[in-house]
C-alpha cells in the first residue's frame, strides 16, 4: 500500500487549469475548472461590470457526533493532533489502563453495553448537558465485541493529572471529551450557495453559519480553523452585484498524499472490504487487528521498508524491491479478505482449516515454481 501510494505520487503528472474568480459585495464568486486557458481568457473580457444571480440555495446541516473510541480511532486522531505514532498511543493508553484511569484500549468496539448506561449517566455524564437521543446510539451491547469503546473511569474523575506525563493526559483528555462528544447534540448549521451565470459558465460561493456548536464544544481545542467556509452577504435571486475585481487563478492538480499513521490506519482497517461478500461475517476486516496494527508498522520501520519523513510514511528500496519480487496474490489485501471469508467458515463449521493450509501452501508452492523458471 505504502509503496503503491509513493509510485503515485512519483508518477504524478500535475496538470494546469484556470478559474476566473471575481469579487463582489464582501465575498468571492469563482467558475469550476477551465482547462482552456484561451476561453478563461475570453470569458474575463466578456464579463462586464455587473453579475446577476441566478440561484440561492440554502439548507440546514445537522452533523451526529461520532461513537467513543475504540483503538485504531484513538491511534488515527492522536496521530492527527499531537502527533503520537500508533505504537506511542497504544503505549499511552496501556499506562493508562494499568493506572485505571480509562478502560481496556485494545478493543476494536466503538460502543458501550447497556448494563454500563447507569453507571456512565451518572458518574461521568451527569454534570454536563448531552442528548439522550444518542443514548441508545453509544449504548448498544449487540454491537460490542470482546471489549466496550475506550472510555475514563469513574475513579479516574477523582484523579489529578497534573503530575502525569504530558503526553498521557493530553490522552487522557481527548478520550474523556470524546465520551462527552459522542453524547452530544448534534452540530447545526445553515450553509448556503450563492450562484450567478455569465455566458453558460456558472459562478459560485458557498458559506455556513454554525447555528448550534452541538457536540464539537468539546472538541474545539483539536479543531483546525482552516479552510472554514466563511459568512455570505443575504443576497436574492435577480440581485444585479458590481464587481469589484476579476482575475484568472492559474492552478494546478494535486498528487495524492503520503500516508501519515493516521491515513494508513484507516486504509488498514479497510483494505480488502471491496473484496468481502454482503453478509458475511468475519471476526475482523482489513490488515491486522487494533491491537496489531501498530506493531506492523514498527515491524515495518524496524526492519528498514520502511522510513518516517516527519509525519509521512515513506518507503525504502528495500521495502520497493521487496514488493517488487513478492508475487501479486500475496501482496494484494483482495488475497486478506479471501482468506477473512475462509476463516469465518472454518469458525461456522462450513470447511476445514485442513484445506485452508493446503490451499496456502499449494498457491506457495506454484508461485515459488514460478519464479524458479
Amino acid at each position: 500500500m505504502i509503496v503503491k501510494r509513493d509510485d503515485e505520487i512519483a508518477n504524478f503528472k500535475k496538470e494546469k487549469y484556470y478559474t476566473v474568480e471575481l469579487s463582489t459585495n464582501g465575498f468571492t464568486l469563482s467558475t469550476d475548472r477551465i482547462d482552456d486557458e484561451i476561453a478563461a481568457e475570453q470569458l474575463l473580457n466578456l464579463l462586464g461590470d455587473k453579475i446577476e444571480i441566478t440561484d440561492v440555495i440554502q439548507k440546514e446541516k445537522i452533523t451526529k457526533p461520532d461513537l467513543p473510541f475504540d483503538l485504531t480511532t484513538l491511534q488515527r486522531e492522536c496521530n492527527k493532533y499531537f502527533g503520537y505514532s500508533a505504537k506511542q498511543t497504544l503505549d499511552y493508553a496501556q499506562s493508562l489502563y494499568e493506572k485505571k484511569l480509562i478502560t481496556y484500549p485494545r478493543t476494536d468496539s466503538r460502543c458501550l453495553t447497556e448494563d454500563m448506561i447507569v453507571s456512565t449517566v451518572n458518574n461521568i455524564l451527569g454534570k454536563n448537558d448531552f442528548d439522550t437521543e444518542r443514548i441508545k446510539t453509544v449504548f448498544n451491547s449487540k454491537k460490542v465485541t470482546d471489549h466496550h469503546a475506550i472510555i475514563p473511569t469513574v475513579s479516574s474523575l477523582s484523579e489529578d493529572l497534573s503530575g502525569f506525563p504530558e503526553s498521557e493526559a493530553k490522552l487522557y483528555r481527548l478520550i474523556f471529551n470524546k465520551l462527552h462528544a459522542s453524547v452530544g447534540y448534534p452540530l447545526v448549521e445553515n450553509t448556503t450557495k450563492i450562484v450567478a451565470e455569465f455566458d453558460s459558465f456558472e459562478f459560485t460561493s458557498s458559506g455556513k453559519v454554525i447555528k448550534d456548536e452541538g457536540f464539537t464544544k468539546y472538541l474545539k481545542e483539536y479543531k483546525s480553523k482552516k479552510n472554514e467556509d466563511a459568512e455570505l452577504p443575504d443576497v436574492s435571486v435577480d440581485d444585479v452585484l458590481s464587481i469589484e475585481n476579476k482575475e484568472i487563478k492559474e492552478k494546478f492538480t494535486q498528487p495524492p498524499k503520503h500516508f501519515t499513521e493516521d491515513t494508513l490506519l484507516k486504509s488498514m482497517e479497510i483494505a480488502g472490504n471491496d473484496a468481502l461478500e454482503k453478509g458475511v461475517e468475519v471476526e475482523r476486516k482489513g490488515l491486522g487487528t487494533p491491537a496489531t496494527r501498530a506493531g506492523i508498522i514498527e515491524n515495518l520501520i524496524f526492519k528498514g521498508f520502511v522510513e518516517r519523513d516527519k509525519k509521512n510514511l515513506i518507503a525504502t528500496h528495500k521495502g520497493i524491491s521487496l514488493v517488487t519480487i513478492v508475487a501479486d496474490g500475496f501482496k494484494s489485501a483482495e488475497t486478506t479478505a479471501k482468506w477473512e471469508m475462509e476463516l469465518s467458515d472454518i469458525a461456522q463449521g462450513k470447511s476445514s482449516k485442513e484445506e485452508f493450509l493446503k490451499d496456502i501452501e499449494n498457491e506457495i508452492k506454484e508461485a515459488v515454481l514460478t519464479y524458479s523458471k
